[in-house]
């Protein structure tokens, strides 16, 4: 915004500093004036105009008036020398932070402020100003480590469907059934992660419509919903828990159950594997517990389990091998919707997915049930 020029806030400060010094001192002197004026012996005299002050009170004044111009003027020069030092001094905290607002301006996000001394007005704004840039900074870089991820991740689908077309081109005998297919399935992951993109773009955005939702019957639809891919793949769905009312967008928090519900699934023991799906009410939050069996995972890996692109094990090519994305949607689903999200491994192998939500005023009573699949 292009603003006039004017005067500078140091300035200011200066001239309201030696301003209000000045009344002081002005008012100072008039008290001191009236006090002394009474006490000046005035004895009227007879003349041709009438009667005069004597000589006493005309001597004071003009006694008086050279000493209170010299104390004004060195009042002024006075507040004006101490109040522009004195406003350097308090601004230079605001110069520094205006330093730096100009720095982020200009798309440097890594310095900071660093105000030393104890806390006030201006500590806590530059500390406030610090941990903004670095929340700035932190997110800017998942910006571009996605931006990074989802290109190469598109450009994948895209390669291989060119390179699928460059040899049928230069094959004109060969099955065109198995070309067809091919690329279907190329084709199908690339809307799959699109769609993927969409939803986690969606959810960053935190607009959401907020609706009351029980959470306990998007678990049992999510578990009801995979139950065919639990079988296909071996292994046992069991959902239990009780009524978890909390307040969200019903659409995406069976996205997000439906995300934990599946990957247990996929990522699970190639033979007798087993999913428990379980919902709770603790204290003033909901709580859904998505656990597996599966690899033994170590602490490290899991902490990157919720970063775009990040899978817990090699890629699988198979219908289910997902895109990357299902814990990254969960962790923003989760954050636009206040909750917290804590993922541990097993021991024993797999992991233990625990999400919490804000629960609804109302709790109405507990129930339960249960859903098993079996193969």
């Amino acid at each position: 915004m292009d603003r006039a020029p004017g005067l500078s806030a140091r300035l200011k400060l200066t001239l309201s500093y030696a301003g209000f010094l000045m009344l002081a001192g002005f008012l100072l002197l008039i008290v001191l004036w009236w006090s002394l004026w009474r006490y000046v012996p005035y004895k009227p005299i007879r003349d041709s105009d009438g009667l005069v002050p004597r000589h006493g009170r005309m001597i004071f004044l003009r006694s008086f008036m050279p000493v209170a111009t010299t104390i004004m003027s060195f009042l002024l020069v006075f507040g004006l020398v101490g109040g522009w030092i004195l406003a350097g001094r308090m601004l230079a905290p605001l110069t520094r932070i205006t330093d730096a607002t100009r720095k982020a301006a200009d798309g440097s996000l890594s310095h900071r402020i660093r105000l030393r001394g104890r806390k006030d007005e201006f500590r806590e704004l530059a500390d406030t100003f610090d941990a903004m840039l670095a929340r700035l900074e932190e997110h800017v870089a998942e910006q571009r480590r996605f931006a990074a991820n989802a290109s190469h991740e598109l450009r994948t689908p895209l390669a291989i469907s060119q390179t699928l077309l460059d040899v049928a081109r230069n094959n004109p005998t060969q099955d065109h059934g198995e070309l067809v297919a091919r690329l279907h399935a190329v084709n199908t992951r690339a809307i799959e992660l699109t769609e993927a993109l969409l939803v986690l773009s969606r959810t960053d955005q935190g607009s959401v419509t907020r609706e009351p939702v029980d959470l306990s019957l998007l678990a049992e639809e999510a578990a009801e919903t995979l139950l065919p891919l639990a079988e296909k793949r071996g292994v046992t769905i069991d959902a239990s828990g009780e009524i978890t009312p909390t307040v969200g967008s019903p659409a995406l928090l069976l996205q997000m159950t439906t995300n934990l519900v599946h990957n247990a699934i996929v990522h699970n023991l190639p033979e007798q594997g087993a999913v428990w799906v379980e919902t709770g009410v603790r204290a003033n939050n909901v709580v859904l517990t998505v656990e597996n069996s599966g690899e033994v995972l170590s602490t490290q890996l899991v902490s990157t389990l919720t970063e775009p692109f990040q899978r817990g094990t090699e890629r699988i090519r198979n219908d289910h091998a997902g895109v990357g994305l299902g814990l990254a949607i969960v962790k923003s689903i989760v954050r636009v919707h206040d909750g917290s999200l804590v993922i541990t491994p097993r021991p024993w192998g797999g992991l233990r997915i625990t999400v919490e939500l804000p629960t609804a005023t109302r709790t109405p009573a507990p129930r339960s049930r249960r859903a098993d699949a079996t193969p």
